[in-house]
């Protein structure tokens, strides 16, 4: 099962990656890389892991912990899980097919729009799906903040869901970009949230196509992969209309998850 010990490796593991910009306007999460990327400094002044493209594109998670943030569920279960929103014209798609397909998902909701789409946040939690924290504003730099800059950051997400579901438990953290720094990771740790990675990345930000959304899940997904989508940040719907072909072949050979809220 999932461990929820979140002390982060003295030595981080080095990947080839590099960090997008940070980016305001709605469609940030489909803004690939326009420069050299630049690293985000470890809490020691050192650098550390990048990714070159939004959430992960052209990237291994390396392993199942990246500065301690799961990569894997830990269990022959497969999640599968969705970024940025939740969207007005693509969570409600997303939520009726995996209600079409009795799944249930996790959702890593950005604090700005929980607080403008409240009736989304509790669509989700009444589905029975998991809610994950993923900053209020989809800051890819948030982890080279200071701590007390990413706690407030943290902090008002979780309030602004909470204005929404004051019962839901939120016990996992993603950051955007992927950017992990030991700051970020300890932050989140401290306020009781499990940071979250991702093992199959099918780079629906950049908007593929439903064709090589569907072929590169398909094709990648194993037991225990943590697979990352997105619901919102653009015109997410080639990864709707990917969706509804990925969820027959996923059901067919695995038993899919919402991750776990039990802090246990």
């Amino acid at each position: 099962m999932l461990g929820r010990s979140l002390v982060p490796d003295q030595q981080p593991q080095r990947h080839s990656t590099g960090i997008t910009s940070n980016a305001d306007a709605p469609d940030y999460a489909d803004q690939p890389n326009g420069g050299e990327p630049t690293a985000a400094p470890s809490a020691s002044g050192s650098t550390g892991p990048t990714e070159a493209g939004q959430d992960g594109s052209g990237r291994d998670a390396g392993g199942d912990k990246l500065f301690g943030a799961h990569a894997t569920t830990g269990s022959s279960r497969l999640a599968l899980t969705f970024d940025d929103g939740p969207d007005p014209q693509y969570t409600p798609q997303v939520l009726a097919l995996l209600r079409e397909f009795d799944v249930r998902a996790t959702f890593c909701v950005v604090g700005e729009n929980a607080q403008n789409h409240p009736d989304l946040i509790q669509a989700i939690v009444n589905d029975g799906h998991t809610l994950c924290n993923h900053s209020w504003q989809h800051d890819v730099g948030l982890g080279a903040r200071s701590a007390d800059a990413i706690r407030s950051d943290l902090l008002r997400t979780n309030e602004a869901i909470r204005a929404a579901v004051p019962d839901a438990p939120i016990v996992w953290y993603r950051q955007p970009g992927g950017a992990w720094t030991y700051p970020v990771v300890s932050v989140a740790s401290q306020l009781g949230m499990t940071p979250l990675h991702w093992s199959v990345d099918p780079s629906d930000w950049d908007l593929p196509g439903a064709g090589k959304i569907t072929a590169t899940v398909v094709t990648q997904a194993e037991p225990g992969s943590v697979v990352l989508l997105h619901d919102a940040g653009g015109n997410r719907q080639g990864t709707v209309d990917a969706l509804r072909r990925i969820l027959p072949d996923l059901t067919a050979r695995f038993e899919l998850e919402a991750l776990p809220t039990d802090p246990t």
